[in-house]
Parts: C-alpha cells; sequence; structure tokens
C-alpha cells in the first residue's frame, strides 16, 4: 500500500470520534450545502455528499432534516469558509478549516488554542505549498468489480485507488470530485466517507511524546464550534 493509503487508514477513527462534536460540524456542513444549492439531495451534489457523510457517522435523520431546514430560515447567519495555518508543537504543520457566522470569533479562538498549546499561526498561504489539495473518497469495496470500477474512475481524472481487507480509497484532484463521486453513484458503490481533504507531500514522523503534545492541540483544535477539519503533516 502507498504512503497516502497507510495515512489515511492509520488516521481514519483517530479524529472526529466524539458524538458531541461532530454532529454540530455535519450539521454545518448539510446547512451550508442546502443553502449554497437548494434543499434537495437529488439535484445538489454537494448537499447529497453532506448528507452521506453525517448517515456514515450515525447522525439521527430528524438532525439531518433540521439541518437542511435551517438553511431556509430566517434564523442563520451568513457561514463564511476560512482557513488558518499554524505550526504545532516540534515544527509539525496544521492547516485549519473553519465555518462561522463570526470571523473575529474563530481567529480569536484558533489563535488562543495554538499560543496555549505550543503552537503560533503563520501567514495565510505559508503552508499551502504543504499540502495537495485532494478529492478523497472512502468506500466498501465487497461484491464491487474493481477493475471495471478503476477503469471508468480514470476517465473521471482517478489519480489512485488503492484497497485492503474491507478498506477502499479514491484518490484525485480537489477539481474531480463531482465526477469521481458520479461514477461510485453509477455503479452503486457503498461510499462510507467522501470530502475534499489536503493531503501531506511530506508526511514527517514524531515521537509518541511528541505526538501526545501534537494531538492535544489537535483535539483542542477539533473542540472548537467552528473547525470543521484539521489536517497535518503528521505521518501515523
Amino acid at each position: 500500500m502507498g504512503r497516502a493509503f497507510e495515512y489515511r487508514k492509520a488516521s481514519k477513527e483517530a479524529r472526529w470520534g466524539k458524538m458531541s462534536r461532530i454532529f454540530p460540524k455535519l450539521a454545518k456542513s448539510i446547512t451550508m450545502a442546502a443553502k449554497e444549492g437548494g434543499p434537495d439531495p437529488d439535484s445538489n451534489s454537494k448537499l447529497r455528499t453532506a448528507i452521506m457523510n453525517a448517515k456514515a457517522e450515525n447522525m439521527p435523520k430528524d438532525n439531518i432534516d433540521k439541518a437542511i431546514k435551517r438553511a431556509s430560515g430566517k434564523d442563520v447567519g451568513e457561514i463564511t469558509e476560512i482557513n488558518y495555518e499554524g505550526k504545532g508543537p516540534h515544527g509539525c504543520l496544521i492547516y485549519v478549516e473553519c465555518a462561522t457566522e463570526n470571523t473575529n470569533r474563530s481567529y480569536t479562538n484558533v489563535r488562543t488554542i495554538f499560543n496555549k498549546n505550543g503552537g503560533e499561526l503563520v501567514n495565510g498561504g505559508s503552508l499551502e505549498f504543504m499540502f495537495d489539495r485532494k478529492s478523497v473518497i472512502e468506500f466498501n469495496p465487497q461484491g464491487i468489480n474493481l477493475e471495471e470500477l478503476e477503469l471508468e474512475l480514470m476517465d473521471a481524472d482517478l489519480e489512485e485507488m488503492e484497497v485492503e481487507g474491507d478498506m477502499g480509497l479514491v484518490y484525485g484532484d480537489y477539481t474531480s470530485f463531482g465526477k469521481l463521486t458520479a461514477v461510485m453513484e453509477k455503479h452503486q458503490v457503498e461510499v462510507t466517507k467522501a470530502n475534499l481533504e489536503r493531503v501531506p507531500n511530506n508526511p514527517q514522523k514524531f515521537s509518541d511524546s511528541q505526538l501526545e503534545e501534537i494531538d492535544s492541540l489537535i483535539d483542542k483544535l477539533e473542540d472548537d464550534e467552528d473547525v470543521q477539519a484539521v489536517f497535518t503533516n503528521v505521518d501515523r
């Protein structure tokens, strides 16, 4: 298996494990998608993907429906997507994606978390070249004609497909997300997660004691209500 697969597999369950923090983030993704492209998942691929990711995390249907309805409510403020870049303990690189109704709040919270946990924010764009933005689709390969699937995915700009046991991963450029997910839907593949992610192009190893400090910072970032995703260059 390739480095990207091993990195993804090892960190698959390391993050987003607490329902108390994952459900609000998933709900915000659904609301944003519904507000942007409408409440019908059949005609809104972004919403369809957000719902699929929510179901993969066992988010109740009532929560999903409420998140969709919230998009048309008068109490919904303008949600802004904003990114922050920083260095964590021992020089690890951290890319933080936020969705917020209050950018001043999110900036202050993220900066404070970095400063109190051995890190610091850096200028926007400083770490952009250290991560490749990828379409990442996680799926169940059982019962699938993988050769046929891979050939059709190649026509949709597939970069890499790797399978090990009951886990399969598809990688492509972030601009190919729609085409890749459409192929998966056509073949009725059980997709367990699909996102635009930032994959480190040069993952770095850290000692166990160093990882404890790094993970402590990441956990605090992920606990923040505005933080949607955290990516690092840690090679696990």
